[in-house]
Order: C-alpha cells, then structure tokens, then sequence
C-alpha cells in the first residue's frame, strides 16, 4: 500500500462522509465511483462497505432517538432477503462489467429521483425498498436511494429521515461485512485500506453535520438531488473512460 494510495483513500471516505452527513446516504455514492478508479470495484465496494459500518455505527447510535422504527426494521430485513443477488453478482461479474453496473444503477435511480418519483409510504413500498436496496449494497455498495425514495413517500423529516437511514445502512452493511468475509473477499489490503479511510470519518462528518443543521427542510430534497446528480456523473464517466 503506497502512501498516495492512502492518502487518497482517506480523502474519498472523508469527503463521502460528509455528503453521509449532509443527506443522510451519500456515502457509497461519492466512495465508491472514486474507490473503483483507484483500487477497481469489487474491492471498491468492499472497503466502502466496511468503512460505512463504522460510520453507521457512530450515526446510528446519535441519532437512535429519531429513528423511525416501524420502516426501518422492514426495510432491514427485506434488505437481508435481497443481499445474495446482489453477492452472487459482485462474485461473479468481471471488474468491467461491475463497474457498468456500478454506473447504470446510479444514473437509472438518479434519473427517477430527478423526474420526482416517490414511493409510497406504505409497508408494501419499504419491504420493496428494503430489498432492492440489500440486493444493491452486495452488488454495487450503493444502497442508499431505494430507502431514500420511500422515505420521501412516507414524508418524514430531514432529522428523522437521516437518523432512519444510518439505522437501516448499520444493520445491512453488518450483515452485508459478514457476506463478504464468508465468501473471502476481505483480504488485507482491502482491510487496512478501511482503516485508513476510517480515520477521516469523524473529520467528515462534522463537517457534513455542521452544513446539514443549516439547511431549510424545504430545501433538502434540492440537495440530496445535487448530490445524487453529481456522483451518477462521476460514476457514468469512469465507466465508459
């Protein structure tokens, strides 16, 4: 592991972590298209997905109070029931053809949230959502927008959505660590990559917190948007580049 990798890795999860904090899921969004540049993309989402559960599992644990427990339960274990699509993808695509992957999912959700398209808040739409998204995570490590699409049906606020969200991403990206180590895609380098980019977590989030507090909840819909947007961007241009 060269110190410029380091570095690198690092800076990705501390800029992801802020956007984690400004919208409440963006850090696989921003990691990952980085990561598969630097290190390719299964181990990409690899590192992402260990580096989120240590995120989440600090954001979970202060936001616990606004969680929204009823949604976020179904959307937990409907995400387990669709992780090993997603796994038998990650295992199985080449590094290309993932990272095309990678890329149409996120500019396929991105496109959807960008016509305003909103799940319904109803059970049916999170037990969907849930799913889609644990079949995501494995797949992609991207399994932030199904959940936030139904939590934008179900209307909750900025806080509570936020708080709902590190809550469902901790006990999926758990499960999804214990996925990957089962089927030996954890491997040192992969590891101690994490451990770098962990470091820089609190920095980012901190960050993120502070710009998050002074956001209009009018306007938070705007900046989740400007965020999907930017990453789908990256995501789109490092897959045909």
């Amino acid at each position: 592991m060269s110190i410029a990798v380091a570095g690198a890795v690092a800076a990705i999860c501390g800029i992801a972590a802020t956007a984690q904090a400004v919208t409440g899921f963006g850090f696989a969004l921003v990691a990952i298209p980085l990561l598969s540049l630097l290190i390719g993309p299964a181990p990409a989402v690899v590192l992402a997905t260990l580096a989120s559960l240590v995120l989440t599992t600090i954001a979970a644990w202060r936001e616990r109070a606004v969680v929204a427990v009823a949604p976020a339960r179904r959307m937990t274990l409907a995400g387990v029931l669709g992780m090993p699509v997603g796994l038998l993808a990650l295992t199985r695509f080449d590094a290309d053809a993932l990272q095309l992957l990678i890329a149409a999912t996120l500019v396929a959700l991105v496109a959807l949230s960008l016509l305003g398209l909103e799940l319904p808040g109803g059970r049916r739409a999170q037990w969907a959502a849930g799913a889609t998204s644990g079949a995501l995570l494995t797949g992609t490590g991207m399994n932030g927008p199904p959940l936030v699409l139904a939590l934008h049906g179900a209307r909750l606020p900025p806080r509570a959505m936020r708080g709902t969200l590190q809550a469902v991403f901790w006990w999926q990206d758990l499960v999804a660590v214990a996925a990957f180590a089962v089927v030996g895609l954890i491997g040192g380098d992969v590891l101690l990559l994490a451990a770098v980019g962990c470091l820089a977590i609190p920095i980012g989030w901190r960050v993120g917190n502070a710009v998050f507090i002074r956001i209009p909840p009018a306007r938070f819909r705007g900046v989740v948007l400007v965020a999907l947007t930017v990453t789908a961007l990256v995501a789109a241009v490092s897959a045909v580049a």
